[in-house]
């Protein structure tokens, strides 16, 4: 009987061990995964902050060319205004420099 008694309880704690690595094994992969999501999911977050991050970056690169542009426009219309002037004074004198020398040639 002791025997059988020893016989039994080594399949017992075989049958134990056997349970132990399946449950093991169960753990192992179920933290596997749990891993694997987990990463997915920094990776997610770690990607869409990016494309937040690119996005405020590429808004305020378009604010600063627009001021830039708006600039740029506003001293050219400046520029133009002030050559404006210019000729019409310089029409004015050539216009009058015109009919003295018209004046002149005639009356000459």
């Amino acid at each position: 009987m002791a025997k059988d008694k020893i016989l039994s309880e080594i399949k017992e704690a075989e049958q134990k061990a056997a349970r132990m690595r399946e449950e093991g094994l169960k753990s192992k992969n179920e933290n596997i995964a749990k891993a694997r999501s987990e990463a997915k999911e920094i990776i997610k977050q770690a990607e869409d902050e990016a494309e937040a991050s690119a996005k405020s970056l590429l808004e305020s690169a378009q604010k600063t060319i627009k001021a830039e542009y708006e600039a740029v426009l506003e001293n050219g219309s400046k520029d133009i205004e002030k050559l404006v002037q210019k000729a019409e004074v310089n029409m004015d004198k050539a216009v009058e420099y015109l009919i003295e020398e018209f004046e002149r040639t005639i009356y000459a």
